[in-house]
């Protein structure tokens, strides 16, 4: 499968220690490979001393056979700068596995956004700890895979299942679309792609269960949603994308979590979008999004 439209295009990711000369270097080399730069993005923390990132969308006729090529030459040239890179023939979509529980609207948002095209992403799988949303999956004709919770503080088990299937399914990053169980620090190191989550509030307020009710006790006149990249640390990973919407006083609970997850379907999509798209560059516990 390929994306429409995007055919001998690719995606060049540049970061490391900011110095004179990267950007001369990045497209000179691009021009000696008659590539075509389509967008270029980059930002320095400290032009003395901080750190340069780069994005880099270019067109180069016949990719494919001219990849390889590419690879030496930027391994030759941006390495003696102590930069590292990455480049991705952004024709072949990424693909995309989603962890769910019961709660179907940022699950059912991500596939609809699927299916009409604009999250340009393959989805080999779900994999929920219930079976409430099967039906609804299977309708979309993407796989189902059940994979109960264990009860108690030991998931060891439940977690090696899911690394099997995502394994088998050779998936480059995973959503939680409000997959409410704790993924524990050994099943992040083994899973080997990034994760997003989805917090259905705005970090870093009202970590934990039931944020809504919190947010309502406490008379916030916001309520917000995060999306971020799912750490050891619960709920302190590098946030990508936040949103708020406001509320009053006579707004109850329900209506609170109502509003809510309009903001959470939406944070989260954009979120995804911007990570299948190689528009998100982490830095420390930081995000540059171009």
């Amino acid at each position: 499968m390929r994306i429409d439209g995007l055919t001998d295009h690719a995606c060049l990711i540049v970061s490391g220690p900011d110095q004179h000369g990267i950007v001369a270097a990045v497209t000179t080399l691009l021009a000696r490979h008659d590539a075509n730069i389509v967008s270029l993005d980059q930002h320095s923390t400290d032009p003395v001393g901080g750190d340069f990132f780069q994005r880099v969308v270019f067109h180069r006729a016949a990719l494919e056979d001219a990849i390889g090529e590419l690879e030496a030459d930027l391994a030759a040239t941006l390495e003696p700068f102590g930069l590292t890179w990455r480049l991705r023939d952004i024709s072949i979509p990424k693909r995309m596995a989603i962890l769910a529980s019961t709660e179907d609207h940022c699950l059912l948002d991500l596939l609809w956004r699927h299916r009409r095209g604009s999250l340009p992403v393959e989805i080999p799988m779900v994999i929920s700890n219930h079976t409430r949303t099967a039906d609804d999956v299977a309708s979309f004709g993407v796989p189902f895979v059940h994979v109960p919770s264990q009860k108690g503080p030991d998931k060891s088990a439940s977690e090696a299942a899911i690394l099997r299937h995502l394994a088998e399914a050779d998936v480059d990053f995973v959503v939680l679309a409000r997959y409410m169980q704790i993924l524990s620090g050994d099943f992040l190191q083994k899973v080997g792609v990034p994760v997003i989550n989805i917090h259905h509030s705005f970090l870093p307020a009202f970590i934990g269960a039931n944020p809504y009710q919190k947010a309502k006790d406490r008379g916030v006149k916001l309520i917000g949603a995060t999306a971020h990249y799912v750490t050891e640390e619960l709920d302190e990973g590098p946030i990508i994308e936040q949103d708020v919407v406001r509320v009053t006083h006579a707004d109850s609970t329900p209506e609170l979590r109502r509003r809510g997850a309009d903001v959470e379907r939406a944070v989260l999509s954009r979120a995804v979008l911007w990570h299948a798209q190689d528009r998100v560059l982490r830095s420390g516990n930081h995000t540059i999004v171009f």
